[in-house]
């Protein structure tokens, strides 16, 4: 295992290896920075360009890239409220209220600290876990699912800031976009008014670029201005403060990229649940819960831990089994047939050098993502002193270039201005956003695990507290929504 270590690592650090780790991270960056695209786009374009490639270097270029993609996307949601990938979309609580602040440099900092750091976290836990990870994966089956699903959907009880009939209203809207389309359990077209587009249901990018990127643009043009419309807004930004934030709150960066390598683990869960779980799981413990929302650094530091922390979690289904942990994994398995690697526990025991040579790339590639985007953030800051009237049709061009790239569909355009006007109108009225995405990501889930939970169970509900890893999230469903009744009470009491 050393030498097999130390030769991957001799390779890594050769001048070619270095170039391709750097060619992948920047693709990354942009590939993370537009909306609607992200690292399975890039790295679906990019396999035909790996196929005369030699495999380690291929998969540096693939690691590269996955370890550049989340930060790029947290830079367009700090300073534009415009999540690059569905992920980021967490960042944007927090992110871009500093930026409006003129703490846009602040929030940058923090973002590509925590990126990097969270991602050596998911790492480390990958080589941890490797050894006993099939005995990991096989604890989750549908009961789990389901019980992971509902802990998410307990989060909107605490994530509403005190506006819980709206967040309950917006949650509600949430899962009924959720249902719509093919039902994948019982069969049959459900809420689609005869529009074939929505027979898939309703995309979640689409969802979040309008929702976000437009909704937010439509109101600063009725505003005028720019972005930043803080005291501190004349200034770049002071970066290094948030590089200390990180290590001021480091409980909350070990907190959140442990909740991201342990979701991203959990075969098609995915980055954006475990990014959304860790910031509704900060903000519930958090003594200050009223201050998330309006520019907590915190909420920057725990949403970008779990962000590219889920990475090396993934890669432990994906690696030792051949189950994709996310849909980016999956095309990762395309690069790894291509080149004539079969996933699975033989590729563990065969490849190891491959193994390793990913690891130290996507290791590598996260931190130079972050000393790139630290380099550069002064000048990425000054987006937020550009008039709005100027910035915004450029933002709104890119954001529809971005949901129509997505799957080549008019109707993902369509669908991006219809929840721009929504979101809009939901910012006018002050409908918090949060609980609809929480509600749009994780219905589906719910919905289908409940279903295949009862076809395990013959029809009982008793598989759902008879099995110890659904009892164990149970206990923290009952938690997460007994805790803000603890604290009012606590409130009340003091007062």
């Amino acid at each position: 295992m050393t030498d097999t270590f130390t030769q991957a690592l001799a390779h890594l650090f050769t001048l070619q290896s270095l170039s391709y780790l750097t060619l992948g991270t920047g693709i990354g960056l942009l590939f993370g920075a537009i909306p609607g695209l992200g690292g399975t786009t890039a790295l679906a374009l990019l396999i035909p360009m790996t196929f005369g490639m030699q495999p380690d270097s291929a998969i540096v270029l693939v690691g590269g890239i996955m370890g550049g993609v989340p930060f790029g996307g947290s830079v367009s949601a700090i300073l534009l409220n415009t999540p690059g990938i569905a992920p980021n979309a967490a960042t944007c609580f927090d992110g871009y209220p500093l930026a409006r602040k003129g703490k846009a440099g602040m929030a940058i900092g923090a973002a590509a600290t925590a990126s990097a750091l969270g991602g050596l976290v998911g790492v480390g836990v990958m080589l941890a876990v490797i050894p006993i990870a099939k005995a990991i994966v096989l604890l989750f089956g549908p009961p789990e699912f389901f019980m992971l699903g509902v802990l998410g959907l307990s989060a909107i009880a605490v994530s509403t800031g005190g506006k819980l009939i709206r967040g309950l209203i917006s949650g509600g809207f949430g899962l009924i976009l959720a249902f719509v389309g093919f039902d994948e359990v019982g069969g049959g077209l459900r809420y689609t008014a005869g529009i074939e587009y929505l027979w898939d249901g309703v995309q979640l990018v689409p969802v979040l670029i309008g929702l976000f990127a437009i909704a937010e643009m439509i109101k600063l043009m009725t505003m005028g201005g720019r972005v930043a419309t803080g005291a501190s807004a004349s200034s770049l930004g002071n970066v290094m403060a948030g590089v200390k934030a990180v290590f001021k709150n480091i409980t909350t960066l070990l907190r959140g990229s442990a909740i991201g390598a342990s979701i991203g683990a959990v075969p098609g869960i995915g980055g954006t649940v475990a990014s959304f779980l860790s910031y509704t799981f900060t903000r519930q413990i958090s003594k200050e819960p009223e201050s998330f929302g309006q520019g907590n650094i915190q909420g920057v530091i725990a949403s970008e831990a779990a962000n590219n922390a889920k990475d090396g979690g993934s890669l432990i289904p994906t690696l030792a089994f051949g189950i994709p942990g996310s849909a980016e994994m999956a095309v990762f398995l395309g690069v790894l047939v291509l080149h004539g690697f079969e996933p699975g526990p033989r590729l563990l025991l065969d490849h190891e050098d491959i193994i390793y040579g990913l690891i130290m790339a996507l290791s590598l590639s996260c931190v130079l993502a972050s000393v790139v985007g630290l380099s550069i953030s002064r000048y990425l800051v000054m987006v937020t002193r550009v008039d709005v009237h100027y910035l915004a049709p450029v933002v709104i061009s890119i954001a529809l270039i971005g949901a129509y790239a997505l799957q080549s569909s008019f109707g993902d355009v369509v669908v991006a201005m219809v929840f721009g006007i929504i979101g809009y109108f939901m910012v006018r009225f002050d409908y918090p956003r949060i609980t609809l995405v929480i509600a749009l990501v994780l219905g589906g889930i719910v919905e289908r695990s409940y279903h295949q939970s009862l076809m395990m169970s013959g029809g009982s509900h008793g598989i759902f507290f008879t099995r110890p890893v659904a009892d164990f999230l149970l206990v923290l469903i009952a938690i997460s929504l007994i805790l803000p009744l603890l604290r009012l009470l606590l409130h009340r009491f003091r007062a």
